[in-house]
């Protein structure tokens, strides 16, 4: 274990389970401060981003969102895949935001990273349409999750794609754990309309677990919205 993990695993200690923990779902202040460092750092947070951003499988050209951004890694990720594309990033942490405006300046200064300060369901955006969409250990904070998958789904294109991860932190997590929150992820997608779903596990401790699905195609979109002729 090199100094930073040891420096990292120390701070896990003194966090402890009250008051600081809350800073990971809303972080503000210099103690939102400190979990934002935590998160961006942490060994398994970032290959659990990065495992996502491969999943989703981001072209070049891809115009992508990822709601609840924290501190950019994500973010970061997604910008060098989609080098001729779009990447939002919304979060209703400003702290979190100055972080991720950090971590990806460059690509914001070309034009090519966008950060949007707001909680998720206040997220309004009407430009062109998303390819894909990316959420990471925040849909369990969303109030009334599957309004935002619908709304989600409609800020997406045609047979867009989304990927949902959960690494459950709470005390004891197991593989059961993780599995159950990937149920849980893939009935809200469903009730939300996406379709093709499938979930890969990363072997973390606890392991992540990521749901992928898609907006149905034009063509499916079509049928279901017209009425069927009486016969």
């Amino acid at each position: 274990m090199d100094i930073k993990q040891r420096v990292l695993g120390r701070i896990m200690q003194w966090w402890g389970p009250r008051g600081g923990l809350a800073q990971f779902h809303h972080p503000t202040g210099a103690v939102g401060h400190v979990a934002g460092w935590i998160m961006g750092r942490r060994s398994s947070n970032v290959a659990r981003n990065r495992w996502a951003v491969q999943l989703l499988d981001v072209q070049p050209t891809d115009r992508v969102i990822e709601l609840g951004c924290g501190p950019g890694v994500a973010i970061a990720a997604l910008a060098t895949r989609a080098i001729r594309g779009l990447v939002v990033g919304v979060d209703h942490s400003q702290v979190m935001i100055r972080q991720a405006r950090r971590r990806n300046r460059a690509a914001i200064r070309a034009g090519r990273v966008r950060l949007i300060h707001t909680p998720v369901e206040r997220l309004s955006i009407s430009d062109r349409p998303f390819n894909a969409a990316l959420a990471v250990n925040t849909v369990g904070m969303w109030p009334d999750p599957t309004a935002r998958l619908h709304e989600l789904a409609r800020l997406l294109r045609p047979g867009g794609r989304i990927a949902l991860v959960s690494q459950p932190r709470c005390p004891g997590a197991t593989a059961a754990t993780s599995a159950a929150a990937a149920n849980e992820l893939a009935g809200l997608l469903t009730e939300a309309g996406f379709e093709h779903l499938r979930t890969e596990m990363l072997e973390l401790d606890p392991p992540a677990a990521c749901v992928l699905g898609h907006v149905a195609p034009a063509d499916d979109a079509e049928l279901v919205a017209r009425p069927t002729a009486r016969s």
